[in-house]
C-alpha cells in the first residue's frame, strides 16, 4: 500500500471541485460551433472514408513505392475508423442525436472493428471510466499477459490484435441475446468480407491467400502504439481499491495521463486518446476536438488547485515499461490509499 503523492488533503472540496472544473467547461462548450464540437472528427471520418478507393487503387501498381501508399492509406485510414472512430461513436461524441449514435456505433464498432458494440460499451464506458484504475473494474487489467516476456509482448503481441479482436468479440456473444449476436455476426462478416471483397476485385490480388495476407498488414499497421498507448496511460500510476476508490476529479487526475501531441496518432486514434486523455477521462461525451479545446482549462484550473495532470513521452513510457514490465504488467499492482479522499 503506497501513498499517492501531491494528493491533496480532505475530501470535502471534492465535488464542489469537479462542479468549478464542469462550469468552466461548460463555458467553453456553449461557446463553441457545431463545426468545433463535432464537425472536425466528422470530417476527418469522411475524409478516412474518401481515401479508401485511392488506396485499394493503389494496390494494384506493380510500383513499390505507391503500393507501399496503398499499404500506408489503408492502414491509417483502417485505424482512424476502427479506434478513433469507435471511441468516439462508443461514447456518443460524434453527434447529439441518441439514434444516430447508436448506429454510428454499429458501423464504426462492428463493421469497422469487428467487435461487439454492446460489449464495447459495457468495458470500457461502464468499467473503464466508471471505475478507472481501481482493481478488478477499471484497472487496465485486460491488457495484461503475465505469460509473456517484455519483449514478445511489447514487440511480437500487438500482431496479434487484428486476429485475437473478432475472436473476442464472438465470444462475447454468448452474453448476448440470440437476436443481438447474429446482427453482430451479420455486421462483423459484411466488414471482413468487404475489405476481402475489395482486395480481390478492386486490387486486382490473384489468389485468397495474398488478398489475406494484405488484410493482416493493413489491419496491424498501428496495432503496436495502439496496444503502448492502451497500457501506458493507466497502467504504473496509481492503483485504487474497489471499497477506498477515490472521489471521480482526484480519480481522474491521479490515475491517468497524457501523452505529447504526435500527428499521425492524433489522426489516427483521436486527441483523447493520446494528448487529451485526462481530460477524456474527465468529460468522456466531449469529441477530440473539443478536447483539445478545453485542454488549457483543465490543465490549469488542475494547477491552480494543486491535483495532479500527469504528462510524459511516448519514447519514456516506453522504457519505463521494458525497465519495469515485471512490475507493471506481471505482479499485482500496489493499491493506492488515499487518506481522507474516499
Amino acid at each position: 500500500m503506497e501513498p499517492a503523492a501531491g494528493a491533496p488533503r480532505g475530501s470535502g472540496g471534492a465535488e464542489a471541485l469537479l462542479g468549478e472544473l464542469e462550469a468552466r467547461v461548460q463555458d467553453v462548450v456553449r461557446a463553441s460551433s457545431w463545426w468545433e464540437r463535432h464537425g472536425v472528427d466528422c470530417a476527418i471520418l469522411a475524409l478516412s472514408l474518401l481515401a479508401l478507393p485511392p488506396g485499394f487503387l493503389c494496390l494494384r501498381s506493380d510500383n513499390l513505392p505507391v503500393f507501399a501508399l496503398g499499404i500506408t492509406i489503408l492502414g491509417v485510414c483502417h485505424y482512424t475508423l476502427t479506434v478513433k472512430g469507435s471511441h468516439l461513436a462508443t461514447h456518443g461524441a460524434l453527434t447529439e442525436s441518441k439514434r444516430w449514435s447508436k448506429i454510428w456505433a454499429l458501423f464504426f464498432v462492428e463493421v469497422c472493428t469487428s467487435f461487439t458494440a454492446e460489449y464495447a460499451k459495457y468495458g470500457h464506458v461502464k468499467m473503464h471510466h466508471g471505475y478507472t484504475n481501481v482493481l478488478g473494474l477499471g484497472d487496465s487489467s485486460t491488457w495484461r499477459l503475465p505469460c509473456l516476456n517484455r519483449y514478445v509482448y511489447m514487440f511480437l503481441a500487438p500482431l496479434l490484435i487484428p486476429l485475437i479482436t473478432p475472436l473476442v468479440a464472438v465470444e462475447r456473444l454468448r452474453e448476448v441475446e440470440l437476436r443481438t449476436a447474429l446482427r453482430t455476426l451479420g455486421l462483423i462478416s459484411l466488414g471482413l468480407y468487404s475489405h476481402y471483397w475489395l482486395l480481390l476485385n478492386v486490387s486486382g490480388f490473384q489468389s485468397p491467400g495474398s488478398a489475406l495476407v494484405c488484410m493482416f498488414i493493413t489491419r496491424s499497421l498501428l496495432a503496436h502504439p495502439y496496444l503502448h498507448v492502451n497500457i501506458f496511460q493507466h497502467i504504473g500510476l496509481p492503483m485504487f481499491s474497489r471499497d477506498k476508490k477515490p472521489r471521480r476529479i482526484h480519480m481522474m487526475s491521479l490515475g491517468v495521463l497524457n501523452l505529447p501531441r504526435l500527428p499521425v496518432l492524433d489522426w489516427a486514434f483521436g486527441h483523447s486518446l493520446i494528448s487529451c486523455h485526462v481530460e477524456h477521462h474527465l468529460f468522456p461525451r466531449l469529441s477530440d476536438h473539443m478536447c483539445l479545446k478545453v485542454k488549457p482549462v483543465v490543465s490549469q484550473f488542475l494547477h491552480e488547485k494543486q491535483l495532479p495532470y500527469n504528462e510524459d513521452s511516448y519514447l519514456a513510457r516506453f522504457r519505463l515499461f521494458l525497465n519495469r514490465y515485471k512490475e507493471f504488467m506481471v505482479q499485482t499492482p500496489p493499491i493506492t490509499e488515499l487518506v481522507g479522499l474516499q
